[in-house]
């Protein structure tokens, strides 16, 4: 075994594994400047009510990058920018049912670079305190 690793390492030159590297590098570069569309995790904080939300999304490749890598924080929407329903549940809590259109527009004007095409379900939320 060691007999076929001593011929390998002959034949395979490190310039040539540092030009394999090199080009595949630029090949991940110039592929990212594509549009693609792919769904994205968005975490978003509506005036103290935390909840995540799966988004289809479209954009160039460095910005979807950029998004998914350094995208750990949460998007603030206030409430008064959304279109919601008071409900009741069983435990007789008063519940908000938003609405996912005026939602996604809520993230999309916080996401400039990046096109929300739709929005996954939206869970319902409490409704925030006189407080808050």
């Amino acid at each position: 075994m060691e007999h076929i690793l001593d011929k390998m390492r002959r034949y395979i030159s490190p310039v040539f594994l540092s030009l394999l590297v090199a080009s595949f590098i630029l090949w991940y570069i110039a592929k990212l400047g594509y549009t693609y569309t792919t769904e994205q995790v968005m975490r978003i904080n509506v005036d103290g009510r935390k909840f995540e939300v799966t988004c289809v999304v479209e954009g160039v490749g460095t910005n979807l990058f950029g998004y998914r890598v350094y995208m750990n924080k949460t998007l603030k929407v206030p409430l008064t920018e959304l279109k919601f329903v008071d409900l009741v549940n069983e435990q007789g809590q008063t519940m908000l049912e938003i609405d996912r259109t005026s939602l996604q527009n809520a993230i999309s004007v916080r996401m400039s670079d990046i096109k929300v095409i739709s929005i996954g379900e939206v869970p319902q939320i409490e409704q925030p305190s006189k407080d808050d």
